[in-house]
């Protein structure tokens, strides 16, 4: 019998945001979610549209959701993770609002874990996020990740230094398992000047080796050597 995605974690002392709003993908949202309530995690859905936010499902509108916290008034730092579901139309409104922006930046800033599907990354990139990372997307978004200084591959899943990325619903079982993984570790340093060492051993451990690594040079020049031969002061 195959193993569900939360077993063997308990995440009931976590609390996960879900930010989203009109035309997120609907299995993109309740899948991940249950996966979360089931791990038991406290979820809430954070949200810049008012009661309710409506779901996409099979190229029509689907479900409607109710809105637990308005992002007018969500803290994030009451949080300990961040869901990003996609759809066309739900990332893309939220990478126009800056409000959303920060709010996502500010789980990024404190290194907290963060599972994004399908378009869901466009909001990452969006709060500058992506640089220096690996990762994965809805296919049509790879120009704008890697604009934005990101490693774009397509795998079923990613993870890299606490952010978690697939690709499309097919994916979900495999994003529900390593989300609910990094959710359930906590915090990562994501600081430019940690990121030489853990950035890249985590980003190995998911992507295989770097295949750029140069020897060092054991033919180093001094430069007092340099200035003396052209004559320099």
């Amino acid at each position: 019998m195959a193993k569900s995605a939360q077993e063997g974690k308990n995440l009931s002392d976590k609390r996960i945001a879900i930010l989203v709003t009109d035309g997120f993908e609907q299995a993109e949202l309740m899948e991940p979610r249950k996966a979360l309530d089931e791990a038991g995690a406290r979820t809430e859905v954070v949200s810049p549209a008012q009661g309710q936010v409506k779901g996409w499902k099979d190229k029509q509108w689907g479900d409607a959701v109710p809105v637990d916290v308005p992002l007018s008034g969500a803290n994030p730092d009451l949080y300990d993770g961040l869901l990003l579901p996609g759809g066309v139309m739900n990332p893309d409104k939220l990478r126009m609002d800056p409000q959303a922006v920060q709010f996502v930046k500010a789980f990024v800033d404190a290194g907290k874990p963060i599972a994004a599907i399908c378009h869901g990354p466009w909001t990452l990139v969006e709060a500058g996020a992506v640089e220096g990372i690996t990762l994965t997307s809805w296919p049509s978004l790879q120009t704008d990740i890697r604009n934005a200084g990101g490693t774009w591959v397509d795998r079923e899943v990613v993870t890299d230094n606490g952010i978690v990325t697939s690709r499309k619903p097919d994916d979900i079982p495999a994003f529900n398992s390593k989300m609910i993984e990094e959710f359930a570790e906590g915090r990562h340093l994501r600081s430019q000047s940690e990121s030489g060492t853990e950035h890249e051993s985590r980003s190995q451990r998911d992507t295989g080796p770097v295949a750029c690594d140069m020897p060092e040079s054991k033919n180093v020049v001094p430069i007092e050597q340099i200035s003396r031969s052209a004559g320099g002061i």
